[in-house]
C-alpha cells in the first residue's frame, strides 16, 4: 500500500557575499513565519508574496564563534542555522529511509546562493549531507542488534547530457555512462561505481575524491560547475533476520545546476537557440514540475516529459514515483537578484504541489536466497526419497548434487558480497588516507598553489608543490621537475616556478598568458603570500607562502568574485560602495557590474577558443545605453553586451548576454570534439570546420547601432526654425559622427513660415493644424566608415505617435555622406499632448552601421498614415473605446475641458473690449498717428519674436555646452599631474558654460526690456 504525500518545500534566505555589500546592496525579502514577501526594487508598489512547508532565515542576526561557526545571536533569534535546517529536512528524509521509503533532497537556486553551503557546507559548519551521513551511521550502530545494515555510495555529475562516474577509477568513459531502463528497477546508470562504507569518515574521503574528480574534470573539459548537477546515491539496505523482513532505500541528494535567468530584451533571436544540451536537463525538469503541478490540481495532462532529460529519467521516481521528496531553494535578498529570486521563488511554488506515491521497498537479493534455499530443501528431500527408495539411480543423483553445490555457492556469494566488498573498499580508503596525510604533511613543509573554483565547494581542492628548485608549469608532464596543469590557453610550458633561499619567483615563458593581481605580467615577478595568479584563459590559484609567512590571515575573501573583480578594476571597471550623497547605488549598474565580471572569464575562454580553432574571431565586453538617454533625456537601461569582430572581414556583431552565454556552450561543445580528435590523431575532416549555419563563432551580418544623436523639438512650439550640429554619441559615449539636421516649421505645402508667423504663446496652436519638416543634410567623419571604408550608414528616427521607424536612404563607402533627407510631417488638430511633448522632448535620431552582406533598413509604413502629397500625419484623434476604470479621469478631463472654454470665451470677450477701446482711441487721434497706433501691437510681437528666436539658438548651444561638460572624464592611465590638468580643464569648461548661460540670459533681459521701453515711450508719445 502506498502513501500519498506532497513534494516538501522549503526557502532558505542568505547573507549578503562581498560583492553585493561592496556596492550597497539593498534586501528585497522579507519573512514572516512561512511566508515570504520579494520587493520589485523599481517599483515600491510591487510586491509578491509566496508560502512554503519551511522559511529559513539566514540573511541576518547571527554571529561566528572561535572555531567559525555560525549561530543566532541570542537563543531562540531568527537566524537559522545549519542545525536548524537538519532537524527540519534532514531527520525526516533519514526517518523515512530507515522505514523503507525512498527519498530524495533537491536543492534549487542561482549560482552562488547557498545551495552547496546548504547542502555540503564548509569548515564546522556542516550541511545536509555529511551531518545526514553522521546521522545515519549513528542509527546504525543503535540499531545493530536488531537488523544487520548495509551502505554503498555513488558520486555521479551531469554535465551537457552527460553522466560522468566522480569515483571511477580508470578513465573517463567517451560520451559518459549510459542510462537504461529496467521494469523493477526503473532507470538506472550503467556502470555506476557503488562503494561500500561502514563509517561516515569513510562517507567524508569519498566526498572529497568526487569533488577533486569534478574540479578536474571541470578543468579538463572547460567545463563550468555551476551548469552540472551532482548526484549522491546513498543506498540503505537493513536486514532483519528474526522477521526475514529486508527494506532496501535510496537516499537521492541531488545538488542542481545554477538557475540563472537570463537577462535579455527579448528582442533577438539566435538562430542556433536550443542547440546545445547545457540548459536541457533543468528547463526539462521546470517542464515536468509544471505538469506534474497541473496533474495534482486535477488539469488533463497528456505527457509528462522524463524521457527528455537524463537528469529527469534518474528523477522520475523523486517527482509523482516512489519517493519522499524535499526541495530546498536557496536565493538572495539582494536587489540586484531580484529577477532570479523572483524565478526561484515560483519554480518553487509549483514543485510544492506535486504529488509522490511512495511505497517500503522489498530487495529482491533477499527474496533470490530465500527462493535458493527453498530450492535447495527440495533438492534435498529428493535425495533423501531417492537413497530410501534403493534405487541406484547414480546419474540423476549426481546431477541434483551439482545443483546442490552451485545453489550452495550462489547463497555463499550473495552472502559474502558484502564483506567482500567492504574489504576493498577499505583498503581503496586507506590508501586515500595515506594520500591526505602525505598531502598535509607537504602544506606544513613547502609553498604552494590553491584552485580557486567558481564553485565554492570546488575551491581549495588541488594543491600544487613548489619545492625548491626550479619547476616548469604547463601541459608537460614528461620531466620529473614539471608542474602539470590543463585548461584553455595552457601552453607545454607555460611559466616557470623558481624557489631559492625562501624566496619564490614565476617567469612567463613566451606568449604565454599570466595574470599576477589583476594585472597581466611578462617578466620574473617575486610573489608574495596570498598573491592572485591567474595562468591561460580562466585556471585561477592563490599562492601560499611557507608557513612561516602565513599568519592568521583570512583566506576566504579570495573568492571567485575577488579574483574577477580585481581583473575588472584593472580595466577601468569599478563598483564601489555608494557615496555620502547616495545612499543607494542605481540597481542597474549594480546589474552590469554583476554581469560584467561574470562574463569576463568566459569571453576570455571564447577568444582562446576562437584562437585554437583558427576561427579569427575577437570577443570583447560593451556596456549597452551606457551614455545614451531615450527622448525625455532620461538614462536608457544598461546591460552588458559582447562585440564580436571578425578580424580578417571587418564585421561586427553585437550579441546580448543570453546569446552569448549559449554560443558559448556550443563553442564549448566544438572545442571539446576538436580536442578529442587531436588526442586520437583522427586524420579525417575536423569537427572544428563547420558549415556556416552551424558555427557557433559566426552569425548572418546585421545593420549595427552605432549612437544616437538628440534634436531637441521646443523650437516647434514656437514655429521658430532651428539648425544644428549634432554629435552622434556611441553606446559608452564616444563621438561617431557629426551631423547636420533642421527643424522647418512650414505650410501645408512645405514652404518655410517667416518671422511673422512666430509665436510668444504656444497654447495658441491647440485645435490648429502645424506643418513642420526635418531635415537630414549631412554627417561628416563617421568613424564606422573611417574603420572600413566598405561600409554604409543610414539614420532611423521615430516621432511621437509614429508606430514604425523612419529610415533615410542607406549611403555607402563615404566618410563624409550626403543625406539630403526630409520629411514632412502634419498635425492637422494640435493637442495639448503634442504640445507638451514638443516642449520636452526631442527626436532620437540613431545611426545605423551597415556592412558588406547585410540588408539596408527599410521604413514600414504599416499603421502610419500619409496624406496624398507624401505628408506624415501625427496626433491622430484616437477611436473612442472607453472602459469603465477610466471614468472618473474622463470626467476630470471633460471638467477641465468645460474651464478652458469658459476661460476663451472670457478671453474673447476681454480682446473684443481691447478692441473697441483702441478703436475709440484712435478716433481721437489723427490718421497718421491712427496708423501707427495700429502697427504698434504687430512690430512688438515680431520684436518679441526675433528675441525669443536668438535665445532659443543660444541656449541650443548652451545645451551643447553642458553635454560636453557631463562627457568629461579623466583618463583611465590618469596620474597625479594629469588629474590636475584635468581640474583645469573641467575648470574651464564649468566657467565656459556659466558665462555662455548668463550671456543667453542677460541677452533675453535686455531685448525684452528693451522692447517694453519702446512700448511704453511710444504709449507716452500717444498721451
Amino acid at each position: 500500500m502506498y502513501s500519498k504525500d506532497c513534494v516538501k518545500v522549503a526557502v532558505r534566505v542568505r547573507p549578503f557575499n562581498k560583492r553585493e555589500r561592496d556596492a550597497g546592496s539593498q534586501c528585497v525579502v522579507a519573512m514572516v513565519s512561512n511566508s515570504i514577501t520579494i520587493q520589485d526594487p523599481r517599483d515600491s508598489q510591487s510586491q509578491r508574496s509566496f508560502c512554503f512547508d519551511y522559511a529559513y532565515w539566514s540573511h541576518s542576526s547571527f554571529t561566528r564563534d572561535r572555531s567559525g561557526l555560525y549561530m543566532p545571536e541570542e537563543p531562540g533569534g531568527r537566524y537559522a542555522d545549519q542545525d536548524s535546517v537538519f532537524q527540519d529536512l534532514g531527520e525526516g528524509i533519514l526517518e523515512n529511509a530507515l522505514q523503507g521509503y525512498n527519498a530524495t533532497l533537491l536543492a534549487y537556486g542561482q549560482t552562488g546562493s547557498g545551495k552547496s553551503y546548504s547542502m555540503v557546507g564548509y569548515g564546522p559548519n556542516k550541511g545536509l549531507v555529511p551531518k545526514l551521513c553522521d546521522r545515519l551511521f549513528q542509527a546504525i550502530r543503535e540499531n545493530q542488534d536488531s537488523r544487520q545494515c548495509q551502505v554503498f555510495f555513488s558520486m555521479m555529475e551531469i554535465y551537457n547530457e552527460q553522466v560522468i562516474d566522480l569515483l571511477s577509477r580508470g578513465s573517463r568513459t567517451p560520451g559518459g555512462l549510459r542510462v537504461r531502463e529496467e521494469q523493477h528497477r526503473g532507470f538506472y546508470v550503467e556502470g555506476l561505481r557503488t562503494v561500500p562504507c561502514d563509517s561516515a569518515p569513510q562517507v567524508e574521503q569519498l566526498m572529497e575524491q568526487g569533488t577533486r574528480t569534478r574540479t578536474t574534470a571541470a578543468t579538463h573539459m572547460n567545463a563550468n560547475s555551476s551548469r552540472s548537477h551532482m548526484l549522491i546515491i546513498l543506498q540503505l539496505k537493513q536486514i532483519f533476520s528474526k522477521e526475514s523482513i529486508t527494506k532496501q532505500s535510496n537516499i537521492n541528494l541531488v545538488d542542481l545546476a545554477g538557475s540563472e535567468r537570463q537577462r535579455s530584451s527579448g528582442s533577438e533571436a539566435d538562430r542556433l537557440k536550443e542547440g546545445t544540451a547545457i540548459n536541457l536537463s533543468l528547463t526539462t525538469l521546470g517542464n515536468v514540475i509544471s505538469a506534474l503541478a497541473d496533474v495534482a490540481v486535477g488539469k488533463k495532462v497528456v505527457h509528462i516529459p522524463y524521457r527528455d532529460s537524463v537528469l529527469t529519467k534518474l528523477l522520475q521516481s523523486a517527482l509523482g514515483g516512489n519517493s519522499r521528496t524535499v526541495m530546498i531553494a536557496t536565493l538572495s535578498p539582494a536587489d540586484i537578484c531580484y529577477e532570479e529570486s523572483l524565478s526561484t521563488l515560483r519554480y518553487a511554488e509549483r514543485a510544492k504541489r506535486i504529488q509522490n506515491r511512495a511505497v517500503v521497498n522489498e530487495s529482491p537479493t533477499e527474496r533470490l536466497v530465500k527462493e535458493l534455499k527453498a530450492e535447495n530443501a527440495r533438492l534435498l528431500q529428493r535425495l533423501s526419497r531417492l537413497g530410501q527408495e534403493g534405487r541406484r539411480a547414480n546419474d540423476e543423483t549426481k546431477e541434483l548434487r551439482q545443483l546442490l553445490t552451485h545453489n550452495e555457492l550462489q547463497i555463499r556469494a550473495i552472502q559474502t558480497l558484502w564483506e567482500q566488498h567492504l574489504q576493498e573498499a577499505l583498503k581503496d580508503w586507506e590508501q586515500q588516507y595515506a594520500n591526505i596525510t602525505q598531502e598535509r604533511r607537504m602544506m606544513q613543509m613547502h609553498p604552494y598553489i590553491l584552485n580557486i573554483n567558481e564553485d565554492a565547494q570546488l575551491s581549495g581542492v588541488v594543491k600544487l608543490f613548489i619545492q625548491e628548485g626550479e619547476w616548469i608549469i604547463g601541459l608537460c608532464d614528461s620531466s620529473p621537475r614539471s608542474i602539470s596543469i590543463k585548461g584553455l590557453g595552457i601552453q607545454e610550458c607555460h611559466a616557470v616556478f623558481r624557489n631559492e633561499q625562501r624566496q619564490v619567483t614565476l617567469t612567463p615563458q613566451p606568449g604565454s598568458k599570466v595574470i599576477v593581481n589583476g594585472h597581466a605580467v611578462a617578466e620574473t615577478t617575486e610573489l608574495q603570500h596570498l598573491d592572485r595568479l591567474i595562468l591561460g584563459s580562466n585556471c585561477t590559484y592563490l599562492f601560499v607562502g611557507y608557513p612561516s609567512e602565513r599568519g592568521g590571515d583570512d583566506w576566504s575573501r579570495y573568492d571567485y568574485d575577488y579574483f574577477q573583480s580585481e581583473l575588472a578594476a584593472a580595466e577601468g571597471i569599478h563598483l564601489g560602495p555608494p557615496s555620502a550623497a547616495s545612499s543607494h547605488t542605481d540597481p542597474s549598474l549594480l546589474a552590469v557590474f554583476y554581469d560584467y565580471i561574470k562574463l569576463m572569464p568566459m569571453v576570455a575562454e571564447a577568444n582562446q577558443m576562437s584562437q585554437e580553432l583558427s576561427k579569427g574571431v575577437e570577443f570583447s565586453l560593451a556596456i549597452k545605453n551606457l551614455a545614451l538617454s531615450d527622448s525625455k533625456g532620461h538614462d536608457l537601461q544598461k546591460e552588458i553586451v559582447v562585440r564580436v569582430t571578425s578580424v580578417g572581414r571587418k564585421q561586427v556583431w553585437m550579441w546580448s548576454k543570453a546569446k552569448f552565454v549559449n554560443r558559448k556552450f556550443l563553442m564549448e561543445e566544438v572545442y571539446q570534439q576538436h580536442q578529442a580528435e587531436q588526442s586520437a590523431d583522427n586524420e579525417g575532416p575536423s569537427t572544428a570546420v563547420l558549415p556556416r549555419d552551424k558555427d557557433p563563432f559566426w552569425d548572418p551580418v546585421e545593420p549595427l547601432l552605432l549612437g544616437t544623436a538628440h534634436l531637441w523639438l521646443q523650437s516647434l512650439a514656437y514655429r521658430i526654425p532651428l539648425e544644428e550640429q549634432l554629435e552622434v554619441l556611441g553606446s559608452e559615449g564616444t563621438e561617431e559622427a557629426i551631423l547636420q539636421a533642421q527643424l522647418v516649421p512650414c505650410n501645408s505645402i512645405g514652404l518655410p513660415l517667416g518671422e511673422d508667423d512666430i509665436l510668444i504663446d504656444p497654447s495658441e496652436l491647440l485645435g490648429r493644424r502645424l506643418d513642420f519638416q526635418l531635415v537630414l543634410e549631412q554627417c561628416c567623419g563617421v568613424r564606422w566608415i573611417r574603420e572600413a571604408r566598405d561600409r554604409g550608414v543610414q539614420f532611423g528616427f521615430r516621432l511621437f505617435d509614429c508606430s514604425q521607424p523612419l529610415y533615410t536612404p542607406a549611403v555607402w563607402h563615404n566618410l563624409n555622406p550626403l543625406l539630403d533627407h526630409r520629411v514632412h510631417f502634419a498635425s492637422l488638430h494640435t493637442s495639448q499632448r503634442l504640445l507638451d511633448y514638443l516642449q520636452s522632448s526631442a527626436v532620437v535620431l540613431e545611426l545605423w552601421g551597415l556592412q558588406d552582406g547585410c540588408t539596408d533598413l527599410t521604413s514600414c509604413l504599416e499603421g502610419v498614415k500619409m496624406t496624398a502629397e507624401g505628408v506624415f500625419l501625427i496626433d491622430r484623434a484616437e477611436p473612442t473605446n472607453i472602459a469603465p476604470v477610466l471614468s472618473t479621469e474622463l470626467c476630470s478631463v471633460r471638467a477641465l475641458e468645460q474651464d478652458l472654454e469658459e476661460l476663451r470665451s472670457i478671453n474673447a470677450s476681454l480682446r473684443k473690449e481691447n478692441h473697441s477701446l483702441k478703436e475709440q482711441l484712435n478716433a481721437a487721434r489723427n490718421g497718421g498717428e491712427s496708423v501707427r497706433g495700429r502697427s504698434v501691437r504687430p512690430s512688438c510681437d515680431a520684436e518679441f519674436a526675433r528675441a525669443l528666436k536668438v535665445f532659443y539658438h543660444s541656449m541650443t548651444s548652451v545645451r551643447g555646452q553642458l553635454q560636453r561638460l557631463r562627457r568629461h572624464r579623466p583618463s583611465e592611465e590618469s596620474d597625479l599631474l594629469g588629474f590636475r590638468f584635468f581640474i583645469d580643464e573641467q575648470s574651464r569648461l564649468l566657467r565656459d558654460f556659466s558665462e555662455q548661460l548668463e550671456q543667453s540670459v542677460s541677452t533675453l533681459k535686455q531685448d525684452v526690456a528693451a522692447i517694453v521701453r519702446r512700448k511704453r515711450e511710444r504709449s507716452g508719445f500717444w498721451s
